[in-house]
């Protein structure tokens, strides 16, 4: 049975009084794809920065790697493995991509160095190390954006729309990265996503958010006939 290292048990949260997150609870394994789909301003990026401790929860609890998060910042939440990958991707645009890449590595000694195997994992990545960020394109800079969350090779990895804005060829090789590193069974993958076909064709379990509740929730092989696609239809 896979490993559970993200345990959220009815997470409530509020904005200005408004309650964004209803009862939220949901468990990401080691090993698995878990896809979070929903429509715009369902409350999906509101979780995952609640993940990360950058809002708040006013009740509940999250516990990663059997240990609680509430309370602690988002630079302890990287150091204990939890990578993140923001929506928009949130590159230093005047940085280089090494220098990019280095940031991933704050919570390491200063001596570590940047795995070569995020060059083959991105070989793009190897060929612009002295470009600055802002000189790449959307999905180059996607690419980087993930790179620099596996430099401090995590627990669990966090992708929020990850191919909003990318040409399709770099969808695919997105894809394929986010199926390699989860069959090696030592990560456990948090995806939310609004191309559905991405979604269905990646996802091991499913979750659907409706005003800040999940509505549904399955296998990934169950989302055709769960009808899932029109769950989230716009």
């Amino acid at each position: 049975m896979a490993q559970s290292i993200l345990n959220v048990k009815d997470v409530n949260q509020y904005y200005s009084g408004s309650h964004i997150l209803r009862g939220v609870s949901l468990q990401a394994q080691l090993g698995k794809i878990t896809v979070l789909l929903g429509r715009n301003g369902v409350g999906k990026t509101t979780l995952l920065k609640s993940l990360m401790g950058l809002v708040p929860i006013r009740t509940g609890t999250i516990e990663f790697d059997g240990k609680p998060l509430q309370g602690t910042t988002p630079f302890a939440r990287a150091r204990a493995g939890i990578g993140y990958v923001p929506q928009g991707r949130e590159i230093f645009a005047r940085l280089t991509v090494e220098e990019n890449l280095r940031m991933g590595l704050a919570t390491k000694s200063a001596s570590t160095p940047i795995d070569p195997e995020l060059y083959e994992l991105f070989p793009v990545l190897k060929q612009m190390l002295g470009r600055r960020g802002g000189d790449l394109s959307g999905g180059q800079q996607q690419q980087l954006a993930i790179a620099r969350a596996l430099t401090a090779r995590p627990k669990l990895l966090i992708l929020d729309e990850p191919t909003e804005g990318i040409q399709p060829s770099i969808i695919k090789d997105i894809g394929r990265v986010i199926r390699m590193l989860a069959a090696r069974g030592t990560m456990a993958i948090l995806l939310v996503e609004q191309y559905y076909d991405f979604a269905e064709e990646l996802a091991d379990d499913y979750l659907v958010m409706q005003r800040g509740q999940f509505i549904a929730r399955g296998l990934g092989t169950e989302m055709r006939e769960k009808g899932v696609r029109q769950m989230v239809a716009i």
